[in-house]
């Protein structure tokens, strides 16, 4: 696969694509959480589950879903949208979501998403994310991209078990 990725095209999403993000995500959610994400929430995720509301992310005005695909297979995608945080500026992006089918971790997926966001990120705007503290992996690329954390943190509940997310912003 290496060698196909010289060929990735990072396009606008498509409703159509809405399953096979949905597949993505939930793949990516049960790999790279498994260990600190309860084993019953992410055996409880499903592409089935999952493809409703990405059909609804793909129909808003004020989200940009992003994926990159290589031979026509979706291999990521990327969500931005307005920060929903309550210290956010009108003008500041919160990414939402970056996951890749596992098949592609350590590809440069991920690096070729992230420079699409970035190109759509106004001057003078910040891009915020957040990120849970154990995602040692996840934490290293954004920072190697230039994002710094900025001492927010908040707790998640997943099946009845609380996560702390690290908020990260450029």
């Amino acid at each position: 696969m290496a060698d196909e990725l010289e060929e990735l095209i990072v396009r606008d999403a498509k409703f159509d694509d809405a399953e096979t993000i949905a597949r993505i995500h939930t793949l990516s959610w049960q790999q790279a959480y498994a260990g600190y994400v309860p084993a019953a929430y992410l055996k409880s995720l499903t592409p089935e589950t999952k493809t409703p509301v990405w059909e609804g992310i793909l129909q808003r005005d004020d989200t940009t879903v992003l994926v990159a695909e290589n031979s026509g297979r979706l291999l990521g995608f990327v969500s931005i949208g307005p920060a929903p945080d309550e210290d956010a500026e009108p003008q500041d992006l919160c990414l939402y979501t970056m996951y890749l089918d596992p098949e592609a971790w350590g590809r440069g997926v991920a690096k070729q998403l992230m420079s699409a966001v970035n190109a759509l990120v106004p001057s003078g705007a910040a891009l915020t994310l957040w990120v849970f503290d154990k995602n040692e992996r996840a934490r290293r690329f954004y920072e190697h991209h230039g994002f710094k954390l900025d001492g927010v943190e908040k707790l998640e509940e997943f099946a009845g078990e609380y996560l702390l997310e690290l908020r990260y912003r450029k």
